[in-house]
């Protein structure tokens, strides 16, 4: 059964930025769609963005269009999110999910059903 751990999360000042690794274990990405969430304090869950192995189809949020960046790595078990110009408002626990889909495009309202523990991302000066 496919699980994924989370990692790269950190303090980063306003403006800055920081690359999220998500890595599956028991299984690779292939065939699967992959996304990235966050929460924060007093805050019901978001999704951030999501991306389809198969096609690298991506699909943004409208507050993070434009600075954070979806992709596959080299290997079929790595998917980063890299996160540039930075706010505050981005503070949260990112958490990456996993699905298996043979759709050629991804939502955030997907099934997700493998999720990792979090890594928290601190923006602050």
């Amino acid at each position: 059964q496919l699980q994924v751990v989370e990692s790269g999360g950190d303090l980063v000042q306003p403006g800055g930025s920081l690359r999220l690794s998500c890595t599956a274990s028991g299984g690779t990405f292939a065939l699967h769609a992959i996304g990235w969430f966050r929460q924060a304090p007093g805050k019901e869950r978001e999704g951030v963005s999501c991306i389809t192995w198969s096609t690298d189809s991506t699909t943004y949020v409208n507050s993070v269009q434009g600075r954070f960046t979806i992709s596959r790595g080299s290997a079929e078990n790595t998917v980063y999110l890299q996160m540039n110009n930075l706010k505050p408002e981005d503070t949260a626990v990112y958490y990456c999910a996993a699905f298996r889909s043979t759709s050629s495009y991804c939502k955030m309202n997907d099934p997700f059903t493998a999720w990792g523990q979090g890594t928290q991302v601190t923006v602050a000066s």
